[in-house]
């Protein structure tokens, strides 16, 4: 089989299993209070621009969301999302099951708009009876979204000018964050969605981890207690270490950067592939998720040697799948697929 299922399927980046196997046999102290987390934090301060922000290395993407929306949130808040959000659609009501209601709103291939969340705002503080009901805390957006494209600096910019002026925070959802940055098109560096937001994460899990994300506060006041909500959310590793060694080398030598170009050049070969054979391509992603419509015939034929995803309900002659590409995507696997097809 090959596999296109998502950017997670295989194991850590060899640069950074060889980091971790190198320090295997060391003792540190837990959680995050050891040398490599600091050092790991240092790189990622620089990266970002943002000396005084916030780092703090969490185990995964379901956790950092529910941690940092809760953590900002006031009780009677909720959260301002897409509606095909991640974390309102993929996260099985983890932000719900915290307190805190997902508000979604409508979107164009998963990017909300500036007017669309500032009409929302506008909309319900003219509601006489709006201290009954759930108040817009905050706004969730994904860089890139859940269909693979992504927010341009002047979309970011405008985004952040509305939760400024409603005095909510922007907050960014990073788990396939290098992906963006790599693809076609971007006109923003890491330094911007430092400076537009409020907070972020750095994806590894998907970006050549074995698993862990980097949250940057770069507007510490917002959290000022977030260890201990960290804890509270099962969020916290206690062999932090190994969080810390491999943001360290995700964020060495320009690693990081590097997994997120091949990658996307490799779902830009397969895109080619499928559009040179008269196949549908859907939606306009420039990152390393790409989306096709397809006969079913031909899902159910390539299935046999091909793992990939339906992307929704399969239609009764036709379906949208997935394929994703990541670090282990090599070029035989590219080959063997456009052979197939």
């Amino acid at each position: 089989m090959i596999y296109f299922d998502s950017d997670y399927m295989s194991g850590a980046h060899p640069e950074v299993l060889e980091r971790l196997v190198a320090t295997n046999a060391e003792q540190t102290v837990g959680y995050g209070s050891d040398g490599y987390t600091q050092r790991a934090q240092d790189l990622i301060r620089t990266a970002c621009g943002a000396p005084q922000a916030r780092v703090q290395l969490l185990v995964g993407g379901t956790q950092t969301n529910a941690t940092l929306i809760d953590g900002v949130l006031a009780r009677h808040e909720g959260v301002l999302a897409a509606e095909s959000g991640h974390i309102a659609v993929h996260e099985a009501g983890a932000v719900e099951a915290s307190g805190h209601k997902v508000l979604t709103l409508p979107h164009t291939e998963g990017k909300v708009s500036a007017e669309t969340v500032a009409r929302y705002i506008a909309d319900f503080y003219h509601d006489e009876t709006y201290t009954h009901m759930v108040a817009p805390g905050m706004l969730y957006i994904s860089q890139p979204t859940e269909y693979g494209t992504i927010y341009s600096r002047a979309e970011l910019e405008a985004l952040s000018r509305v939760c400024h002026e409603a005095d909510i925070p922007l907050y960014i959802d990073g788990a396939r964050l290098g992906y963006a940055l790599a693809a076609e098109g971007c006109d923003f560096t890491l330094q911007d969605i430092a400076a537009l937001s409020d907070l972020f994460y750095i994806g590894g899990t998907k970006v050549g981890a074995l698993f862990g994300e980097a949250v940057v506060v770069t507007n510490p006041r917002l959290i000022p207690h977030l260890f201990p909500l960290v804890k509270q959310h099962g969020a916290l590793l206690a062999k932090g270490r190994l969080l810390g060694v491999q943001f360290e080398a995700l964020f060495t030598n320009d690693l990081y950067l590097r997994i997120a170009r091949r990658a996307v050049g490799q779902a830009l070969r397969l895109r080619d592939a499928f559009v040179a054979r008269g196949y549908e391509v859907v939606g306009s992603s420039p990152t390393n998720q790409q989306f096709f419509r397809l006969d079913n015939a031909v899902i159910d034929r390539l299935k046999e040697q091909v793992s990939f995803e339906l992307w929704g309900p399969r239609g009764a002659e036709q379906s949208v799948v997935r394929f994703v590409t990541g670090w282990s995507t090599s070029d035989e696997d590219i080959e063997a697929l456009i052979a197939l097809l």
